[in-house]
């Protein structure tokens, strides 16, 4: 399904995983709501015409996005080539696989009402980006544009690795606990692509509950940190507990308590 395209390949998983193809096309319309596809809607499994199926270029992006961040397994089989069965041998019809050695997906596609499509993506060190190109009228034709579109991306913007996983942001006062502070960081690295030359004007700031009470879990979420650009948001990644807060003994929860009750007056 992933090198070859094979519609029967998508059809057979989707009855493994699901039952049925229409069972299938309702799990995927719910994921596809979770990661905020608001502008499609499935019917089936292939993705040939049909009444009620459609997306949009963003959706695309934001599902290779989460294929890629949630399923490194599964994308990896993106980047095949080729394989062979027997005595055939079947390429992969993204071409850019053969063109640039940071392109690793993602899916071809293509029937006589979409045209010619590529959801192509590529990573240069730590920048990745993401292509989408529809209706195109060849295989060479969705191939140039998005190769020309991704070299587009690589050239005018540029990823900035802002905080790194596990390492102290921020710190927040604990009530009642045996500890009087909780340091936060972030679960993940969080990385931000902006135009070149506009990492100084990124503003982040950080969302986090005023008042925090022990227990508190290491791992556990306690806010957001967000990052801003000409004030529109571009990223944004929760904030948790890098260190775990017990709760404290009876005589400290009895002062915290009297101490909260008298700053809330």
């Amino acid at each position: 399904m992933a090198v070859q395209s094979g519609n029967d390949a998508a059809i057979a998983l989707a009855e493994h995983a699901a039952g049925s193809e229409e069972a299938f096309a309702a799990l995927m319309n719910n994921y596809a709501a979770k990661i905020g596809m608001k502008g499609s809607h499935f019917v089936n499994a292939h993705g040939l015409s049909a009444p009620e199926h459609f997306t949009t270029a963003h959706d695309l992006a934001l599902l290779g996005q989460a294929l890629i961040r949630d399923f490194p397994e599964t994308y990896a089989f993106n980047k095949i080539r080729e394989f062979t069965v027997g005595t055939i041998t079947q390429p992969n019809r993204n071409l850019l696989l053969w063109r640039d050695p940071g392109v690793d997906g993602i899916k071809t596609g293509h029937h006589s009402g979409a045209g010619y499509c590529l959801m192509s993506s590529a990573q240069r060190g730590d920048q990745r980006l993401i292509a989408v190109v529809m209706g195109s009228t060849s295989e060479k034709q969705r191939a140039d544009d998005s190769m020309a579109l991704l070299n587009w991306g690589f050239r005018f913007f540029e990823t900035h690795r802002l905080y790194e996983a596990g390492k102290q942001i921020a710190q927040q006062k604990v009530w009642k606990g045996k500890s009087k502070e909780v340091q936060l960081g972030v679960a993940a690295p969080l990385l931000v692509g902006v135009p070149r030359g506009r990492y100084a004007d990124l503003k982040p700031t950080m969302d986090v509950p005023k008042v925090l009470q022990a227990p508190i879990a290491k791992g556990q979420a306690i806010g957001t940190v967000k990052v801003s650009l000409d004030g529109k948001l571009v990223a944004q990644a929760p904030l948790v507990a890098l260190n775990e807060v017990e709760e404290g003994g009876f005589f400290r929860r009895l002062w915290d308590s009297f101490w909260m009750w008298w700053e809330s007056e």
